[in-house]
């Protein structure tokens, strides 16, 4: 993918994803976006003579997203 990317803060990762398809990397991205405050791509790049796909998240994990949280279930009546 190109440099490594250093980040200065507790929480923060670049995630940098190979997979076969488009599909499969933005719908990884797709999933981590809905737990975590994500800068999200538009589109994937490949790697000239290399099979896949590849694509790099950028994510704060102190961005926990309310999608993530558990739902109350409420006790029934019997």
């Amino acid at each position: 993918m190109g440099p490594e990317a250093h980040l200065s803060e507790p929480g923060l990762l670049v995630i940098d994803v190979a997979g076969r398809d488009d599909a499969t990397v933005l719908a990884f991205q797709a999933a981590i976006a809905r737990l975590w405050g994500t800068s999200t791509a538009e589109h994937t790049t490949r790697d000239v003579g290399q099979p896949g796909v590849r694509l790099r998240i950028y994510t704060d994990l102190r961005q926990v997203l309310e999608e993530a949280s558990p739902t109350e279930v409420e006790p029934t009546a019997t």
